[in-house]
């Protein structure tokens, strides 16, 4: 294994991971800012408002995008332990 397969390795790895992070935590920043303008507008001060509605935006996006992000992981799993034999030689 050479220095060139394990920065190939990494790089890949970074993109997997934020490619895979992305969908939910862009929903958990938009309910965010949404919950947080409401807070604003209202002056209403709950933790619990703030932190329910991402908390629900979190585990629906999971169950929409679970099935992809889950696909991709595998894949990308499937393809390290594929390289496991090349890198060893």
């Amino acid at each position: 294994m050479n220095a060139q397969m394990v920065l190939t390795m990494g790089q890949e790895a970074l993109l997997i991971m934020l490619m895979v992070s992305s969908p939910v935590l862009g929903v958990v920043l938009v309910v965010g800012l949404v919950v947080s303008l409401f807070q604003a507008v209202t002056q209403i001060n709950e933790a619990t408002l703030a932190f329910v509605p991402k908390l629900v935006a979190a585990m629906a996006m999971f169950a929409i995008a679970g099935p992809w992000m889950l696909n991709i992981l595998v894949e990308y799993i499937r393809r390290t332990i594929e390289a496991i034999p090349s890198a060893v030689i």
